[in-house]
């Protein structure tokens, strides 16, 4: 296979464009984003035409079908993530599809069970696992620099399992939480205890009434590390109280999210693992993915909060 890997985008909102955006900042050699889908035709043009995209679809299903496009990242609304992904790997598409991968575990068993069936390289874009301040927390953690794990604390604006299974690599032996629904049985205040093997703890809330601090904090035996901003953290507070940064080059245009150009590392992780012949990779397996779900699922559960989604 060569090393160019041709792009199809699958939705022309504002996820799409950054991610479009943090491609552009890569060699044109290694990634082209071949064609753009959406739902009504003139919005794909439109997205096409802005970034310079040779085809503009107005279906998904053309998408899946074509024949020039290797590999495609959707970033469609959240419920429909389960169908399009579906549809992209029945038609041997590889894929990278956007967090949460679906509404609840068995969705998300179906689609990676298509992505077997298919031997097709799927991955859910957990993008801040391939941040460098990550893999710094990763080399902290593996070469125990940190020494043990003992207590994970991560403040944010909502769920985010996967910081605290970065950190502990197991799954967690209890799930504790508690919170607040909104008028429309959303939850917007949440409390969430993690227990792991030895009595570790990952300890998170997640607020969408109040501002917090959006910090993780790994204390291991040996020091800690903290993420600032972890959710696109560029910098860390590393184990020698020293800050690093990171800053991921800007692209042709502004991002619709803040620092969206950090999508580049996942992309280039896509591009690597598609040509050495994987099927997921190491980052973000499809054991994560599953056991993200599950976690969620369970926090749901336990606050009352109830999607249609489970009666299917």
């Amino acid at each position: 296979m060569s090393k160019l890997i041709r792009w199809g985008i699958a939705s022309a909102g504002k996820i799409s464009e950054d991610f479009v955006i943090a491609l552009s900042t890569l060699p044109s050699s290694d990634h082209k984003v071949q064609a753009v889908a959406a739902r009504a035709l003139d919005r794909a043009q439109e997205f096409a035409t802005k970034h310079g995209i040779p085809k503009a679809l107005g279906s998904y299903d053309e998408l899946a079908k074509s024949t020039d496009v290797d590999v495609v990242y959707i970033g469609t609304l959240n419920p429909q993530h389960y169908e399009v992904a579906l549809l992209m790997l029945n038609n041997g598409k590889h894929v990278l599809c956007e967090k949460p991968l679906a509404m609840n575990k068995k969705q998300v068993e179906g689609i990676l069970a298509a992505a077997k069936a298919n031997k097709r390289f799927f991955m859910e874009a957990v993008w801040s696992r391939f941040f460098p301040s990550y893999q710094r927390v990763k080399e902290l953690i593996s070469s125990g620099q940190l020494g043990q794990v003992k207590d994970v604390e991560v403040n944010f604006g909502f769920p985010l399992a996967h910081v605290s299974q970065w950190a502990f690599q197991e799954k967690p032996e209890k799930i504790e939480s508690k919170g607040t629904l909104n008028a429309e049985g959303i939850d917007d205040d949440v409390s969430a205890t993690l227990t792991y093997s030895g009595g570790r703890t990952a300890r998170m809330r997640f607020s969408s009434k109040e501002k917090l601090a959006n910090t993780a904090v790994i204390k291991g035996t040996k020091g800690q590390v903290t993420l600032i901003d972890f959710w696109t953290p560029n910098k860390l507070i590393d184990i020698d109280g020293q800050v690093k940064e990171w800053l991921p080059p800007k692209g042709k245009y502004a991002t619709n999210y803040d620092n969206s150009e950090a999508m580049r590392y996942e992309a280039e992780a896509v591009r690597q693992s598609i040509i050495a012949g994987d099927v997921e990779n190491k980052n973000v397996t499809y054991a994560d993915s599953l056991l993200f779900a599950e976690i969620e699922d369970t926090i749901r559960k336990q606050i009352g909060v109830l999607n249609k989604y489970d009666e299917q």
